[in-house]
């Protein structure tokens, strides 16, 4: 069964592969050293990533390179703009009713501060 985005970034240790790949394409050795993993479990992750899309594989002779692919950071994060509106607009009302309340001259954190 093919995981979801979401799912497939739960796992810490896959983002920290994520993390290790984003300066570019990197063989498996490289990536263990970043994510400090064994090669094993790094394998497996990266198989895992490779399923779901986020990663490419590229032979080159014996060894195999790993690149992150945009699609699905693309996807996440037109799913996350939908949601960004949200938050947006009540962190505007929020800094609204605190200016308001800065003209009126009630006390805020920064009053109790000095």
């Amino acid at each position: 069964m093919p995981l979801d985005a979401f799912e497939t970034l739960a796992d810490p240790t896959r983002r920290r592969i994520v993390a290790a790949l984003r300066d570019g394409e990197q063989p498996v050795g490289d990536i263990v050293r970043q994510a400090g993993v064994h090669q094993s479990g790094v394998s497996r992750h990266l198989r895992i990533l490779h399923e779901a899309g986020f990663v490419s594989v590229r032979p080159d002779g014996q060894r195999r390179l790993y690149a992150l692919r945009p699609k699905p950071f693309r996807e996440l994060e037109a799913w996350l703009a939908e949601y960004r509106r949200l938050w947006e607009a009540r962190l505007d009302r929020f800094g609204a009713a605190l200016e308001v309340r800065h003209q009126d001259g009630a006390p805020t954190n920064e009053d109790h501060d000095r």
